[in-house]
């Protein structure tokens, strides 16, 4: 009984002399504790460890909980700008960013090449400069990652990088939150890649080992990924136990499969090479015997827009096919990527095993 006695007098002068202490005393460190990511820029994935991807989806997941289904108002970006500089038109990724934003409470000023100066009468340098004095965070759809590697130099507010010919990190993020709701967790998925080696591709080479994701790709000779990437993903597998598969065969890299994923074969500034690029193509669309030899369980994920040589409506339409609910958890995963890196808000809702 003294024992007990002094322990609980103990625990009261703690409460006293270090509250943060006692919290982790009965409840375990808080959630900031251990990922925070303020402040920083958001390039690629490859600069994120596996718990700070985690944290993203995790906050995803609370701030789509919180908004949508339990209706409530989170004015989390209340009191700052967003600029939004776009070189290359978009919908998914322009109106997830805007009304996304908006819905935070903060104000999206978007941004085309036609209404700033930017690459004509005021260099990239400059205009970081400026838009760093006058908003929070700089989002940029652009031609060239170098762009967004000067852009990050320049600047003093995070970077996010909206788009770039090397990756599209929002766009993987995304997919991974659609994953997670689909199968309840990402660990030991394996994710087959039929396609083009393109910067949507080069997001999750660098990201889906530390998730614990097999990653299987099949590209035509000559559109296989930066081979720099490629290296890095080998690293990745290595590091994390995970299987990575690199083919020519669509139908080899099919196998097992429980997430298929294609993308445009022709990205914005490669119009003119499309008649070559359809017959390097030939036989990579994806279809009902493309899938086969994938897993009971397959999905099928687009980043939009689709074209029917790329899938046709079988799956396109059909009820393994996750498109929709992907284009708009960009918008949620935007939001807790704004989010993290301008506030230190916690997410409240049960952290998800990933």
């Amino acid at each position: 009984m003294l024992f007990n006695l002094r322990s609980f007098f103990q625990i009261k002068k703690l409460t006293w002399n270090n509250k943060h202490l006692l919290r982790h005393f009965w409840r375990g460190p808080p959630a900031q504790m251990n990922v925070s990511l303020k402040g920083r820029d958001l390039l690629t994935l490859q600069n994120y460890t596996a718990d700070e991807l985690k944290h993203l989806l995790w906050m995803a997941s609370d701030l789509k909980h919180r908004i949508k289904h339990k209706g409530e108002y989170l004015p989390l970006m209340q009191g700052k700008a967003l600029a939004m500089i776009f070189e290359k038109r978009s919908t998914r990724t322009r109106l997830s960013a805007e009304t996304g934003f908006a819905l935070l409470g903060g104000h999206p000023s978007f941004l085309t090449t036609q209404d700033i100066h930017l690459g004509t009468n005021e260099s990239l340098t400059d205009t970081a400069r400026v838009l760093s004095s006058m908003t929070n965070a700089i989002l940029a759809r652009v031609y060239k990652h170098n762009d967004l590697d000067l852009m990050t130099k320049e600047a003093t507010i995070p970077v996010i990088n909206g788009l770039s010919d090397l990756y599209h990190p929002l766009q993987i993020l995304a997919d991974y939150l659609t994953l997670q709701e689909h199968y309840g967790g990402l660990n030991g998925l394996t994710i087959t890649w039929i396609g083009d080696g393109n910067n949507v591709l080069h997001s999750i080479m660098t990201s889906a080992a530390k998730l614990g994701m097999h990653l299987h790709i099949a590209t035509p000779k000559g559109f296989e990924p930066d081979l720099r990437i490629m290296k890095i993903t080998e690293q990745y597998s290595k590091k994390y136990g995970t299987k990575l598969l690199l083919t020519t065969d669509p139908l080899e890299a099919a196998n097992g499969a429980n997430v298929l994923v294609t993308d445009t074969w022709i990205s914005m500034g490669q119009e003119e090479e499309k008649e070559r690029r359809l017959k390097a193509f030939q036989g990579y669309q994806i279809t009902m015997q493309t899938v086969k030899s994938a897993a009971p369980n397959w999905t099928f994920l687009h980043c939009l827009p689709r074209k029917p040589e790329e899938v046709d409506d079988e799956v396109f339409y059909s009820p393994r096919s996750l498109v929709f609910q992907e284009a708009e958890n960009r918008k949620w995963t935007i939001m807790a990527v704004m989010v993290s890196l301008l506030t230190d808000y916690s997410p409240q809702l049960q952290k998800p095993t990933f």
